[in-house]
């Protein structure tokens, strides 16, 4: 891919991704606020903040960076100060997002694999206490990043756009920041999520195992058990949500290892042909994607939010068609 073709393909690709992202985020968390899924509190908290956070970064990232940048490209949000706040807020809510796939994943390993620590860990107030502090940690640690870009270039006095300064691969103090940041996120949840999927699967296929042996009779070839069904339910929400998390920020991770041991810097500016840009670009595409997968897995895996998500559709076109009538 060479210029133009990328400009056409990120002008088409970001917007296509903020209208189905935007409305899809919005309706799982009206939908799953109503409670009418079949899900605890504990796991609706969860798959909320998932949602809201996905939300901001399709916001921060692919409307107010992406998009704007393609269409508005002097727009006030590209005066380097607008630019580096814009950049802080896309990479925290990025983070947030990141570690609230964590943060389920951690829930559902407790409930499954520790049932004496289950009552007291998976409750409203437990999840409501550790979403905020994820997000509250994830915002405090990004927002140093506001101090590592200067503009990419002066017109009339006026810094615009914003650039990696040259001090971020040189300095111990931020190489040690950059480490430590990507180790963070997406690194180590990377490690968890994988780890704490494992132990899961393994104790729910061994609760299975053991649930048949206590069958007995016809009961033994009842493939409709209710808790055998939930199970394996658990197991495919829990795989669609994290295995697509590791699938598409996998580049990313790439990338980072890349830049650092190759000790080349990130791509800056507005040229398609520049080195290691289609690399970045395409972790990034794949990274963003990211944030609307997880209603399309709602509806592949629930049942119940797939009645309430087609209630809700109805219900918008039959309001919608009333008021054309009125």
């Amino acid at each position: 891919m060479h210029g133009a073709p990328d400009g056409l393909l990120f002008a088409i690709y970001y917007p296509i991704l903020a209208a189905i992202g935007v409305p899809a985020n919005l309706a799982v968390i009206v939908i799953l606020s109503r409670g009418r899924c079949g899900l605890s509190r504990c796991i609706t908290y969860y798959l909320v903040s998932l949602a809201a956070t996905d939300l901001l970064v399709i916001i921060t990232a692919v409307i107010l960076n992406r998009i704007v940048g393609i269409y508005f490209p002097f727009s006030v949000l590209y005066v380097t100060p607008v630019c580096s706040v814009n950049f802080v807020l896309m990479i925290g809510s990025r983070d947030c997002s990141v570690w609230a796939t964590v943060i389920f994943t951690i829930d559902r390993f407790v409930a499954i694999s520790c049932p004496k620590l289950k009552t007291r860990y998976c409750t409203e107030k437990v999840a409501a206490v550790v979403i905020g502090a994820v997000c509250g940690m994830s915002c405090f640690k990004n927002t140093f990043r506001y101090f590592i870009y200067e503009p990419l270039y002066t017109v009339g006095n006026v810094p615009w756009h914003c650039k990696i300064k040259s001090t971020f691969y040189n300095s111990p103090v931020w190489v040690a920041y950059h480490w430590i940041d990507s180790i963070s996120t997406p690194c180590l949840p990377f490690v968890l999520i994988l780890l704490l999927n494992a132990v899961t699967v393994r104790q729910i296929l061994k609760a299975i195992r053991t649930r048949k042996r206590l069958l007995v009779g016809k009961q033994a070839e009842n493939l409709n058990d209710t808790e055998v069904n939930n199970r394996r339910k658990s197991i495919i929400l829990l795989f669609c949500i994290s295995g697509s998390f590791i699938l598409l920020w996998l580049l990313f991770v790439l990338t980072f290892l890349y830049v650092r041991i190759k000790n080349v810097r990130y791509f800056s500016g507005s040229n398609y042909n520049e080195s290691n840009f289609n690399l970045e670009e395409s972790g990034y595409m794949l990274q963003i994607l990211s944030s609307c997968i997880n209603p399309f897995v709602y509806a592949g895996t629930q049942s119940k939010f797939r009645h309430e998500l087609r209630s809700g559709i109805k219900f918008s076109i039959n309001f919608i068609a009333k008021m054309f009538k009125s």
